[in-house]
């Protein structure tokens, strides 16, 4: 006699099983948001080469469309506690402490993972260094001054500074006078980010001794053989003071290391917590970060391009972020192209 039980049960199993998706079905990515995911970029290189890593991988292996809205910082904070924008691929909360802190209170924005670590610091070509062994420090720089002579005061040295009206004119101002260069030196307040660039690399291209501030990770750090000058170990109330314009005995300090996050829409976080968890695993080492940028500013690609560049570059890196099948299915992408 036929068992009702076992034929429920084998209809059951059927049921089961049809209701399973087919391998195929398995296979094909579907974006856990039916819209597409927004990106904020900002106009640094290494923000717009990190939107394109987190995009060609959300599109490729995670299934999703998406989009890039270009803006600066404090604007495109206020469109991620919005929900005008879903994520920001480099938040340096340092930079923008007070508005970050304030946009975390909020309970609209989270700050997911660690990115890499944001430096400054003063720096000079290494055959400079080759030139003159002894010049190891910012203090040094003392003994110097003849080397980098500033072409409109000749008795004085030049130090490239910020670009006129950046935040971290104040820094450098105060890291002068707590060095006692200030006497020695002039502080060249470049009129913009490029025209600081184009300065620099007028002279290292004619072999020219220059020193000078500047940020990493970014193409031009990337791209030259730089030395950083040594600063006393970081101190936080002596760095406190060196933001402060009305500090009165600044004592010098390295820069303050920035550790930079993924800036992520809380909201967006709780509909897509798949692609929430890629966001917080997603870390570059600095040696990848700076070499894809160096390509990119030698092989004058777009951000687009270097994204992809880092992405057949460091596999091992990048598969780490998310599930063996999505990744199976970035590596499949990049192999076609």
């Amino acid at each position: 006699m036929r068992n009702p039980h076992f034929a429920a049960g084998l209809g059951a199993l059927a049921l089961a099983a049809a209701l399973l998706p087919s391998p195929a079905a398995a296979a094909a990515p579907a974006c856990e948001v039916d819209r597409p995911v927004r990106f904020s970029g900002l106009n640094w290189e290494s923000n717009l080469v990190l939107a394109g890593i987190e995009r060609y991988v959300l599109e490729q292996g995670y299934g999703c469309k998406t989009t890039v809205e270009i803006g600066e910082t404090l604007p495109m904070l206020a469109a991620l506690q919005r929900g005008d924008v879903d994520v920001t691929p480099e938040v340096w909360p340092g930079q923008i402490e007070g508005a970050w802190k304030k946009a975390l209170a909020s309970g609209k924005v989270l700050g997911v993972g660690h990115v890499y670590d944001a430096g400054e610091g003063w720096y000079v070509p290494r055959y400079t260094v080759e030139r003159h062994p002894d010049l190891k420090s910012a203090a040094d720089l003392a003994r110097f001054k003849e080397v980098f002579a500033d072409p409109e005061d000749p008795g004085r040295g030049r130090i490239y500074g910020c670009p006129a009206g950046w935040a971290c004119g104040t820094l450098n101002d105060n890291l002068l006078r707590a060095l006692k260069l200030d006497k020695d030196y002039s502080l060249f307040a470049p009129g913009s980010g490029a025209a600081q660039k184009a300065a620099i690399v007028s002279a290292y291209k004619r072999k020219r001794d220059i020193v000078f501030y500047y940020w990493t990770p970014t193409s031009l750090v990337g791209a030259l053989d730089l030395v950083k000058l040594e600063l006393p170990p970081f101190d936080q109330a002596a760095y406190t003071c060196m933001t402060d314009p009305k500090c009165a005995k600044p004592v010098a300090t390295e820069f303050k290391p920035n550790p930079v996050v993924t800036g992520v829409n809380a909201d967006f976080a709780k509909s897509a917590p798949r692609l929430t968890e890629f966001l917080s695993k997603l870390t570059v080492p600095d040696d990848a970060i700076d070499a894809t940028l160096g390509w990119l500013e030698t092989e004058g690609k777009e951000p687009e391009d270097a994204a992809r560049y880092f992405l057949k570059q460091y596999p091992a890196v990048w598969r780490q972020w998310m599930p063996a099948d999505v990744a199976d299915r970035v590596q499949a992408a990049l192999a076609r192209e």
